[in-house]
């Protein structure tokens, strides 16, 4: 158990920036709190791992974003194909 500097119990964290992805580290549990407690829990990784993760995640999030537009695109058939139907039969 591992306390932060305003008293509370620190929480496990990953960080998802360019710099550091999916590193582990503690935090302070309250979110927008001032306490500025960090400890990171995993080592460093390699200048190859930091090169690969950022532009793996970007590429889920792009996969993520054309699934929601497919989506959408599906219902929006839908719905026009039961308005045609409905007005023209």
């Amino acid at each position: 158990m591992v306390m932060c500097f305003c008293g509370r119990e620190a929480v496990v964290r990953t960080s998802w920036t360019s710099a550091n992805p999916g590193r582990r580290f503690l935090s302070c549990p309250q979110k927008g709190s001032r306490c500025r407690f960090l400890g990171w829990i995993d080592p460093p990784m390699c200048a190859r791992s930091m090169l690969i993760i950022p532009g793996l995640l970007r590429n889920i999030n792009n996969v993520n974003y054309q699934v929601a537009r497919l989506k959408m695109c599906l219902f929006a058939s839908w719905l026009l194909f039961v308005v045609v139907w409905v007005l023209f039969i």
